[in-house]
């Protein structure tokens, strides 16, 4: 059997309850008081027929001496600062151990136990400089791109989801999306005070998932919010300690809420018909479930591969050409920094998620080929305006796969070279000779660029502010 510093915590605590010396319990079992300190340490693995005598000679059960939990709560907190203090991350920062004797002060233990648990609040709280969670989220997309975007078991959850409450086609309703939720205990409450810092708040506590209300501008991301909470449950996540692992949950959550959104049996149906009329279009499975384009172009590239063998990629683009959100598996050459990470850099001018910005006629989709070094591309692109200005939303595949597209015909084509600088980076000689030396720019600058994120359990997360937030709807 294994065992464990409780159980060694254990004995030591009835041995001394029994006033019985190490000499004096390792008479009665057979054993020298040096080999039983050792077990008593948890140094040593003792076989159940050791355990049965050491129980009989304190006068517990064996069941007694097994329990998990420590005996005490002196015991507890010695367990305690003995895990931190051997912990990866004490080992990472040097820090020296103390070893923990009776003699020691409870004061003394329980200053050691709150540095160590402060260093591992500081730690999850401050969970990624902006490098790291940069490297991470690239490190999560090229693996996403190995398995084309897909994740069977997270489509069957959703599925399952969707199933239950009778959803097929259109749009969810909320009252599906109530009856999703009550299957695991939860219920849907629509409130106006929502922290700044938070999209959404469930209290596992007393079974509510906190939404702003449903009539605001956007309110259809209610639907993927409210099965986002639901998911974190299905999947049995626990708070983060890593950015990589905190990445990692919101990507299976968000897939949970479009794979429930959108079920996969039938967005396959429906993609699949539509590839055999060669009239595949964003904006028809966008209005046959009733979501935002956004959500129905990440949806079709989670499908688009796996099940009808087009390789695909997925660009939202800011009006200042930089890029938000990005995928590909086709080899469309994305721009990206020495981290390998594509948020933030600048597209080509050239390619149509940009030019689809500079459109007069924005309330149809843009069509273009777009001649690269590393191939030709067609590309579909719908633009929209949010708090933060105008976007555009580009789905793309190679040329020999536009033939299943709605808009293939299309006679709009550009040429880019980048990432040479001449193609649309550097000013032309002309203008550098007429302007340089003469002109003086105020820079537009974002103010949440400076401005740090909150530091919570959560990356960006207040905590005070919803642990406040709870505490006055709890009462209510």
């Amino acid at each position: 059997m294994k065992t464990s510093p409780t159980l060694g915590r254990r004995i030591r605590h009835f041995r001394q309850r029994a006033n019985l010396t190490l000499d004096a319990l390792s008479d009665k079992v057979g054993l020298s008081g040096s080999q039983l300190s050792i077990i008593e340490n948890g140094k040593r693995e003792p076989k159940i027929g050791l355990v049965t005598a050491i129980a009989a000679a304190l006068g517990v059960s064996v069941a007694t001496l097994l329990e998990t939990g420590a005996p005490d709560e002196r015991s507890a907190k010695e367990l305690e600062l003995d895990e931190l203090q051997h912990s990866a991350l004490a080992t990472r920062l040097g820090i020296p151990s103390t070893r923990v004797s009776k003699t020691m002060t409870d004061e003394t233990l329980d200053a050691l136990l709150g540095l160590h648990r402060e260093i591992v609040r500081r730690e999850t709280t401050a969970i990624a400089t902006p490098e790291e969670a940069r490297r991470a989220n690239t490190e999560l997309r090229r693996a996403m791109r190995e398995i084309n975007n897909y994740r069977p078991d997270l489509e069957a959850i959703g599925q399952d989801l969707s199933d239950q409450v009778g959803h097929t086609t259109g749009a969810l309703t909320h009252r599906e999306m109530s009856q999703m939720a009550e299957r695991f205990g939860l219920a849907i409450i629509y409130v106006d005070d929502l922290p700044e810092s938070a999209r959404s708040i469930t209290d596992w506590a007393n079974g509510h998932v906190y939404l702003p209300p449903a009539s605001i501008p956007g309110g259809h991301g209610l639907r993927s919010m409210a099965i986002q909470s639901i998911a974190h449950r299905i999947l049995g996540h626990n708070v983060p300690s890593s950015y990589p692992e905190f990445l990692q949950q919101r990507l299976e959550i968000n897939y949970v809420a479009a794979a429930a959104i959108m079920p996969g049996r039938q967005a396959v149906e429906f993609l699949t018909k539509a590839k055999a009329e060669r009239n595949i279009a964003v904006e028809d499975f966008r209005d046959a479930f009733g979501v935002t384009h956004e959500f129905a172009s990440m949806r079709f590239t989670n499908l688009a591969t796996s099940h009808l063998d087009i390789p695909v990629h997925f660009l939202r683009v800011g009006d200042d050409g930089a890029v938000y959100k990005a995928y590909e598996n086709d080899g469309l050459p994305i721009p990206t920094d020495v981290t390998g990470a594509v948020e933030g850099q600048r597209l080509c001018r050239h390619w149509s998620a940009r030019v689809a910005l500079e459109r007069v006629n924005r309330t149809t989709e843009y069509h273009q080929y777009t001649d690269t070094p590393d191939g030709t591309f067609w590309e579909s692109t719908q633009t929209g305006s949010g708090v933060d200005g105008s976007f555009s939303i580009t789905v793309g595949v190679p040329f020999a796969e536009s033939k299943w597209f709605r808009g293939r015909d299309t006679a709009d084509r550009k040429s880019s070279s980048c990432p040479d600088p001449t193609c649309c980076v550097l000013p032309t000689d002309e203008l550098t000779a007429k302007w340089s030396g003469n002109t003086w720019t105020s820079a537009a600058m974002h103010s949440q660029v400076l401005t740090p994120l909150h530091r919570g359990s959560l990356p960006g997360v207040d905590d005070r502010a919803v642990f406040e937030f709870l505490e006055r709807h709890s009462a209510q």
